[in-house]
């Protein structure tokens, strides 16, 4: 005998009904709560096993509506696939339509920005992935092939190698992602190992150079011309020199750091290269800088502050002073590397000292270990007998004299 279907009417669904599940036919049921809600469902036995499919409430579908999505699903199981498995494909599909890849690129950042160091790599992956990556971003994420990323990778590949390589493994993190999220499928086409290296030739691998540094017998009188100039870029820069600090540390340096009665500045570890917090000495004249912005500071986090509202000095400030003074052709972490040829050239203190100046890691694990001080007071000596140096002009027919 031939199953009963079609048994519901449109008035009956309407009708008084008991709790329960009341047959249609051919796997669709109208289900019916204690409360009265009711809602399509559709029953179905695949490998064995009776499975369940909410169709929606009867408010929203109508049996013509329930009936055809029926018959939708029951297509589905004569082909060999589960109806299950079907609306989680097409669910897939049309949630990686919502997303293109410039969408999915900034709500990542968004999510993994607390695993950076600091801003500045937050803004270099936001960079690379709208401006290097800009013809991927309106493209829906399952889309993105192969040839797609060789488009944008290509023009930079030889003449910004190093840009390239970093761009090339963020576009591949953001697909993975993706893919986790099941938004795409299949390989992924920015990976590198056994795909993208056979596709693109080898870089060459960078000279690295070191770090155009200003002679340390010119820094005397570079300074004493820097101190006659009334900028913030100028003293910023005099910082930077007098502390032996990287550029970021500096611009990023807030007036909740420094200690007044210890005369100490605490950067971060966030804010570190090593990831460790580092204390810098503030010698007299840094305080005397200090002092003197902490009157115009206002309510401004930063000691140099920058000209929009609560934002530090540009990365761009102390390079600018330099090509100002006529002094382009050295850069401000040259001067670091001054401040190490001055310690070991002409002081008798020991390397671990000037090292543990300039932020530096000594020693392998153990010794670290048994060093649990940063030699804060012998720094300040030393630091103390940097500044006298650099403030000081030593004409140049005199010859120092070493005890």
């Amino acid at each position: 005998m031939a199953r009963q279907s079609k048994r519901l009417t449109a008035r009956g669904t309407t009708a008084a009904l008991s709790p329960g599940m009341h047959a249609d036919g051919d796997g669709l049921y109208l289900v019916v709560d204690k409360a009265g809600n009711r809602r399509w469902s559709f029953i179905y036995q695949w490998n064995g096993r009776r499975r369940e499919l909410g169709l929606g409430s009867l408010s929203n579908v109508g049996l013509a509506d329930a009936r055809e999505f029926a018959a939708e699903q029951r297509r589905h199981i004569s082909r060999g696939i589960d109806p299950k498995e079907a609306r989680k494909a097409a669910s897939d599909a049309r949630n990686a339509a919502k997303h293109t890849f410039g969408s999915f690129a900034d709500a990542l950042i968004d999510d993994i920005k607390s695993q950076f160091r600091n801003a500045k790599h937050i803004a270099q992956w936001e960079m690379t992935l709208k401006v290097y990556a800009a013809p991927l971003r309106p493209m829906s994420l399952d889309a993105i092939e192969t040839g797609d990323v060789l488009k944008v990778l290509k023009p930079i590949w030889q003449t910004r190698p190093e840009t390239a390589s970093r761009l090339r493994g963020r576009i591949e993190r953001v697909l993975d992602a993706a893919k986790a999220q099941g938004f795409r499928s299949g390989e992924n086409p920015a990976r590198w190992r056994g795909h993208l290296d056979s596709l693109l030739p080898k870089r060459q691998k960078l000279t690295r150079g070191h770090h155009a540094a200003m002679p340390y017998q010119q820094v005397p009188a570079f300074c004493e011309a820097l101190r006659a100039e009334k900028s913030l870029s100028a003293r910023v820069l005099e910082w930077t020199i007098l502390s032996a600090c990287r550029s970021g540390e500096t611009l990023g340096a807030r007036w909740e750091e420094i200690d007044r009665q210890a005369n100490v500045w605490t950067i971060p570890a966030e804010r570190m290269k090593a990831g460790r917090p580092h204390r810098v000495p503030l010698t007299p004249r840094m305080v005397e800088i200090v002092e003197t912005l902490q009157e115009t500071a206002g309510d401004n986090p930063f000691i140099f502050p920058g000209s929009k509202p609560k934002r530090p000095l540009s990365g761009m400030a102390m390079a600018m002073q330099l090509r100002r003074m006529g002094f382009g052709e050295f850069t401000v972490h040259g001067f670091r590397s001054a401040f190490r040829d001055w310690a070991a050239e002409e002081t008798q203190f020991p390397r671990e000292t000037a090292e543990a100046a300039l932020a530096h890691i000594v020693g392998d694990a153990t010794e670290r270990a048994y060093r649990r001080g940063d030699a804060l007071e012998r720094r300040r000596a030393l630091m103390n007998m940097w500044e006298i140096y650099c403030t000081s002009i030593v004409p140049e027919n005199v010859v120092a004299l070493h005890g």
